[in-house]
């Protein structure tokens, strides 16, 4: 009644390989070499990052800070009112 899905076409000259789960390391060397490389890969891009991030944030802040100031009322102006 036709093929199966995992047998749709045949595939020649190609070979493929594969290990069992159970047999493979989960994390290799994570500790002697893993963690030595996030240290380099951090501190080669911490120069990067943090200074636009910091004026990004200095901006933004002042921004705020400047608006709150700006809503508010002048008493001085509203004076004559009373």
């Amino acid at each position: 009644m036709g093929k199966h899905f995992g047998n749709l076409a045949r595939v020649r000259h190609v070979i493929t390989y594969s290990l069992s789960p159970f047999e493979q390391r989960a994390f290799p060397n994570v500790l002697s070499h893993g963690l030595p490389n996030v240290a380099r890969r951090f501190t080669s891009q911490v120069l990067k990052v943090v200074p636009p991030l910091a004026t990004g944030y200095l901006i933004y802040s002042w921004g705020t800070q400047e608006f709150e100031r700006l809503k508010r009322k002048n008493a001085a102006g509203h004076e004559h009112e009373q």
